[in-house]
């Protein structure tokens, strides 16, 4: 089972229902728990053959297999925090950015750490933690009658952990997934959507990126 930790935002209901509607097995998890189970709902409503649930975030992590963040950065390490104990051993998909909206700028917020990924990989020794997902817009994930057509770069320090998330992309149609190498690699996926965002708002699109030559 995935969990979507802060799935009831763009971001995760998004992928949770291009994720249910691929036939995986979603919990929608949140701070609170009728959101949570709203969002499951509405999902539900969208993809009628939906296997999908909401809890409270705590409850989601423990019970999942595979655990996706997708908080906005303000939250990004009380999320951390939180996960500790219920990450442990498994794999965690981190899919935040750090940006900053400033008169008009878009720019990429310094992490200690090199990237929000990285940020993650330090505060859950124990899980194996995977970059994914950050490119894509979530209006194009909510758009499920529309089918999706990027590339997504997947990061990650463990080879089974990245492998086993580039599976679950392939998975998702229109959707096609490139071995991005370790974390150390992350920061680049930042850099490239803060990008696709200056793009987005010059031929008010929604962009996102192929990979030409694989």
């Amino acid at each position: 089972m995935i969990a979507i930790i802060g799935g009831t935002g763009p971001e995760g209901k998004g992928l949770a229902l291009r994720l249910a509607a691929a036939g995986e097995i979603v919990m929608i998890g949140s701070r609170y728990r009728e959101r949570a189970i709203a969002a499951a709902e509405e999902v539900r409503h969208r993809v009628p053959d939906a296997w999908i649930r909401g809890a409270i975030n705590r409850r989601a992590a423990r019970e999942a297999d595979i655990i996706i963040i997708t908080v906005p950065f303000a939250g990004h390490v009380r999320v951390l925090q939180l996960l500790g104990r219920y990450a442990a051993g498994k794999m965690v998909i981190d899919t935040v950015v750090p940006l900053s909206f400033r008169k008009g700028r878009i720019d990429v917020i310094p992490v200690e750490e090199g990237s929000a990924a990285e940020q993650a990989q330090r505060m859950l020794p124990d899980s194996h933690v995977v970059a994914a997902f950050l490119n894509l817009s979530a209006s194009e994930l909510a758009a499920i009658d529309r089918p999706l057509d990027a590339d997504v770069v997947v990061c990650g320090d463990n080879a089974a952990a990245r492998n086993a998330t580039m599976a679950m992309i392939n998975r998702i149609p229109g959707l096609r997934a490139v071995n991005g190498d370790g974390l150390v690699n992350a920061h680049h996926l930042e850099e490239i959507t803060a990008l696709l965002l200056g793009l987005n708002r010059t031929y008010r699109r929604q962009t996102s990126i192929r990979i030409t030559g694989i």
